[in-house]
């Protein structure tokens, strides 16, 4: 089966291509802006004729497109998430290749949710922010295509390779320079959020199973567990040894903003300490992830103190 794989240098991407790699049965194409990329093409800017013609070319059997923006205004998340989406759909109806397609959607498109509750495909999208209207837009293009089409929404992606502006990243960076610099104790800013956390080496295997299987439609992919940040900060600093204290800087209402970090940061943020979630999904998010087990047979293997030990992993390397 040949594989393309659009956004093979990202987060996600890179655990996607080794995923894929590990499978003999799988040729891998990767097909991205950077220089290492088999084939060099922006979606953003590129068009649908030019990419027909490569897939005509490659003739894949599953098209797997892990590329996008987390970060930056509405129309730059627009152009990297929505019309490049769009770009990738108007190809794959052109083309004679009759590829399937996995899209990587996100828990964003949904919004703020109850807390304590579990989030099915069936709500009601709600996003509360331009990233997650960007990824909306982007599936809604997938689900009306008539494609044979599969969306994985994948929760709070962690583990190795978190981006660093992530807020698990930050938590990692902050308490890394906690150690370096000998400060007993570290303040922190709006760890009541709630998230559900789920490895990136696992929704890679989830990525797998959608492009061997004949499940259309959306599929979440998370551990179906929140997690409060301030527990995730306390198993960080278990895994990292860090013995100083931990002090929660209470987030005042209004507005939320992110500020999370050094403790003089956090001092510099002073009365606007809040969420480091810019996700617009509010201080509760869980997945039900009964249709993934159901229609992939996957379910979530790694646990997070694994995922938050190799994130840590990496931040002590800069120590």
């Amino acid at each position: 089966m040949r594989v393309l794989l659009i956004g093979a240098n990202g987060f996600i991407g890179r655990f996607v291509a080794d995923r894929l790699l590990a499978d003999p049965a799988v040729q891998l194409t990767a097909l991205g802006r950077g220089d290492d990329a088999d084939v060099r093409f922006d979606l953003a800017t590129g068009s649908p004729g030019a990419l027909t013609r490569f897939l005509d070319a490659v003739h894949p059997g599953v098209v797997v497109n892990c590329a996008g923006a987390t970060r930056g205004g509405a129309r730059e998340l627009t152009r990297h998430n929505t019309v490049a989406v769009a770009t990738v759909c108007e190809a794959l109806r052109r083309s004679g290749c009759g590829a399937r397609l996995v899209q990587i959607g996100c828990g964003s498109e949904y919004g703020p949710s109850q807390p304590g509750s579990s989030t099915a495909e069936d709500a009601v999208p709600r996003p509360g922010g331009p990233y997650g209207v960007s990824k909306l837009a982007a599936t809604e293009l997938v689900l009306g295509s008539g494609l044979d089409a599969v969306v994985l929404r994948v929760f709070s992606p962690a583990g190795p390779g978190t981006p660093a502006g992530s807020p698990l990243g930050r938590l990692a960076e902050a308490m890394r320079r906690a150690m370096q610099s000998g400060d007993g104790e570290l303040k922190l800013g709006g760890l009541g959020v709630q998230r559900d956390f789920v490895d990136v080496r696992d929704v890679a295997r989830a990525v797998h199973a959608a492009s061997l299987s004949a499940a259309q439609g959306v599929i979440n992919i998370g551990s179906g567990r929140a997690v409060r940040l301030r527990d995730a900060a306390a198993v960080l600093a278990r895994v990292a040894g860090y013995g100083g204290a931990l002090h929660e800087l209470d987030a005042p209402p209004g507005p939320l903003r992110a500020a999370i970090g050094h403790p003089r940061a956090d001092a510099e943020h002073a009365g606007q300490v809040a969420y480091p979630y810019p996700d617009g999904c509010g201080s509760w998010q869980q997945a039900d992830v009964r249709t993934a087990r159901d229609r992939l047979g996957w379910r979530p293997r790694i646990n997070l103190e694994e995922s938050l030990a190799d994130i840590w992993m990496e931040a002590a390397c800069r120590i």
